[in-house]
């Protein structure tokens, strides 16, 4: 990898950031309604608002506000909850390892399932194993992730009893050590598989494609011509080029990622970053939106320029300058 080729993609990095700041402020800025009576309530009097106005800078002209912002941003300041009159930094601080933590098991799981069905699909292709297969991803790929959730609480919690499904470990439990780890793991559980469903459909599209594709092509026909076992052709000569698209797909797939949690985190009452998104949005927090929001678009970007790097390192066929 050249390293003008590294420098001028993080230099992408910034424009690209700073484009989605921009367009998170407006929309949060420009949507209906009035922060001021969705934070301090709809019984105080004129000069009451005003003064509320005054003190989170809303009296000031839009360009002002944004440009206090982006000032703000660049310092390493995301300002106070509105609501909770604390450090923007500290509350996201405090969901943010939920999320990554529920994230990082619906990825793991999505790859765990979805590498070997993809594999067993492209051994044969158009069989009634490829046929099934590619109907279950389907599936999972059209069911709704609220939708998706509540059957597990429904068919999997309810109907066995055996995992929970509210919060992050047992209320009023003073656990630590492994049986702390396996609370979190059984309150883990449904939360990952709701989110992980439609990763897995889509990895398992673009392992038996890629699959069919690189089995196609000379090498392995040589690979073959060779003398080498058909395990060895797929997993050693076929699988790892293969892996490559996903391997890029999956920067890409972590704003998807993201935005599925919001929706798993309320259903199952996971204490991450989705919910406080939530709260923000029903309170009017700006603060805590654009931080978010902000925060998001930096862990977005940061992921496809690392996929991007990671594939550009593995892939000799990407011509770099």
């Amino acid at each position: 990898m050249s390293r003008r080729y590294l420098v001028r993609r993080l230099l992408q990095v910034i424009p690209t950031v700073l484009g989605i700041v921009l367009v998170g402020f407006a929309l949060v800025h420009l949507a209906p309604g009035d922060p001021v009576l969705a934070v301090a309530g709809e019984h105080g009097d004129a000069a009451y608002y005003a003064f509320m106005r005054h003190r989170f800078g809303l009296d000031q002209p839009l360009p002002r506000q944004l440009v206090t912002f982006l000032g703000r941003v660049a310092s390493g300041d995301l300002g106070f909850s509105w609501v909770q009159g604390r450090s923007t930094w500290a509350l996201i601080g405090e969901r943010i390892p939920a999320t990554l933590l529920l994230g990082t098991a619906s990825l793991l799981v999505a790859l765990a399932v979805a590498l070997p069905l993809g594999v067993a699909a492209a051994r044969r292709p158009n069989s009634a194993r490829d046929a099934t297969i590619g109907a279950v991803a389907l599936l999972l790929f059209s069911a709704p992730a609220f939708w998706l959730a509540q059957l597990l609480i429904l068919g999997v919690s309810v109907g066995t009893g055996l995992f929970p499904v509210q919060g992050m470990s047992t209320a009023g439990s003073d656990l630590s050590g492994v049986p702390h780890v396996l609370d979190v793991a059984r309150h883990l559980a449904l939360p990952a598989l709701a989110l992980a469903a439609q990763e897995l459909a889509v990895l398992v599209r673009l392992t038996r494609s890629g699959l069919i594709d690189e089995l196609e092509r000379d090498h392995i026909r040589t690979a073959r011509a060779k003398g080498a076992s058909e395990r060895a052709v797929l997993l050693r000569h076929a699988f790892p080029r293969a892996l490559l698209p996903v391997l890029t797909v999956l920067g890409a797939r972590i704003g998807h990622l993201l935005a599925g949690a919001v929706v798993v985190e309320v259903v199952f009452g996971w204490p991450g970053a989705g919910r406080l998104l939530l709260t923000a949005l029903e309170t009017r927090d700006i603060p805590v939106l654009l931080g978010l929001f902000f925060i998001v678009s930096v862990t977005v970007v940061g992921a496809n320029l690392a996929t991007d790097l990671a594939h550009a390192a593995v892939d000799p066929r990407v011509q770099l300058d």
